[in-house]
């Protein structure tokens, strides 16, 4: 599955820490797009989603969240807790965001300005795009 934990360098001392990103070198790719989310209430998922070509970079900048990642073949759940880690996602999985702590920040990098045409919001159409089968079938 295409994805990958980014462990950011981290900077500080006895004011606090920093963590500074930049495009094309910490982020993979040009940042296009910023976007995040919070007071997500308890039992809530986001995203059921993938994407034709956007790329992501997902950062739980406070708190902690789960995330559920489906290529077609395999699942991943994937914890978020720590602000200096990122969660890479390539394109053509199959997201979704869940187990918000009560005071979670999840922030976004993504490699596209929004486009709606670039969103799978179905399961089915996302598993007749990349070419699998159902896995109940």
């Amino acid at each position: 599955m295409d994805y990958k934990i980014i462990d950011f360098q981290k900077h500080g001392d006895d004011r606090g820490m920093l963590v500074a990103l930049e495009e094309e070198k910490e982020i993979p790719f040009k940042i296009k797009r910023v976007y995040y989310m919070y007071d997500t209430l308890s039992g809530v998922r986001r995203g059921y989603h993938a994407h034709k070509k956007l790329k992501q970079i997902l950062i739980c900048i406070h708190g902690y969240c789960q995330i559920h990642l489906d290529n077609g073949d395999e699942t991943i759940e994937i914890t978020l807790d720590k602000p200096y880690q990122g969660l890479y996602i390539e394109n053509n999985i199959w997201r979704e965001m869940y187990n918000f702590s009560s005071d979670a920040v999840l922030m976004v990098l993504a490699s596209e300005i929004y486009d709606e045409a670039d969103y799978i919001r179905n399961y089915q159409d996302f598993l007749d795009f990349i070419g699998k089968k159902d896995k109940n079938e």
